[in-house]
């Protein structure tokens, strides 16, 4: 359910710029099956002209404790469970859900959407929001303006994105990069935006668009940039993102989830 394709451009473009460098994004595919069905994995993915060497097959034991190993910085599963077990295990982690109607997505540039508070970063102003209301929450914000977030479960893989754009930049390639992050968040820039862009600029991280929507459904906004994935914590969220097309990840992180649960 994941566009391949684009990754392994930027692995082909990557390798083209240095060919002696091996840090490109390499895929593992992790199954419970036992090592029985490899034959026919292997016939798929040659079937589909994708490039995965790696495979972990545990027969019937969950695979979580080889994240570790396989030097994981992102999981991805549309298994619940484990994805659940994977961010307690300190993996940045999400679970998948195919989009509700076919869209065409780039194959020549990665394009990758996050959502803010509870997935770039802590739920810190999420718990303000739902425990004390959005006054609260504004008034928070601005007083914390120059207090950076605390970081959340997957601002280490926007941060190895970054890094990879940097080869790019450093063979004056910026205009042309293969790969491109968009901050898709509920937030409004006027009264709690500032706190956010100062923080990734504390980080010395880089995001190519912030998207602030203040409250406005993202479904429409993401339907326009078209990535490949969108990580949110919240379930109304990802839902609205299927619903037109776009593919989803969830980020079972933060206060949302307590609400998701009683709800």
């Amino acid at each position: 359910i994941f566009n391949l394709q684009a990754l392994e451009h930027v692995n082909a473009r990557l390798l083209e710029l240095y060919p002696d460098d091996e840090e490109r994004f390499d895929i593992v595919l992790m199954t419970n099956n036992h090592a029985q069905v490899g034959v026919r994995l292997i016939n798929s993915i040659n079937h589909y002209g994708l490039t995965i060497e790696r495979f972990c097959m545990t027969g019937g034991k969950s695979p979580i404790g080889y994240l570790t190993a396989y030097l994981t910085n992102l999981y991805l599963s549309s298994d619940s469970k484990k994805v659940q077990e994977a961010i307690e295990a300190g993996i940045a982690s999400a679970t998948m859900f195919t989009a509700n109607k076919d869209v065409t997505y780039s194959d020549t540039q990665l394009r990758v959407a996050f959502d803010g508070d509870a997935v770039l970063f802590s739920d810190e102003s999420e718990q303000i929001v739902k425990e004390q209301g959005l006054d609260r929450f504004f008034e928070h914000e601005q007083l914390n303006e120059n207090k950076p977030l605390a970081q959340g479960p997957l601002k280490g893989f926007l941060e190895d994105l970054g890094k990879l754009q940097k080869k790019f930049y450093a063979k004056n390639e910026r205009l042309n990069c293969p790969i491109r992050t968009f901050l898709v968040t509920a937030r409004s820039a006027a009264s709690s935006g500032a706190r956010v862009l100062k923080t990734l600029r504390s980080w010395g991280l880089e995001i190519d668009e912030a998207l602030f929507l203040a409250g406005a459904p993202k479904g429409p906004i993401l339907a326009k940039i078209r990535p490949h994935i969108f990580f949110d914590d919240q379930m109304f969220h990802i839902e609205g993102a299927q619903k037109l097309g776009t593919i989803a990840a969830h980020v079972p992180y933060g206060i949302a989830q307590k609400y998701h649960k009683s709800a």
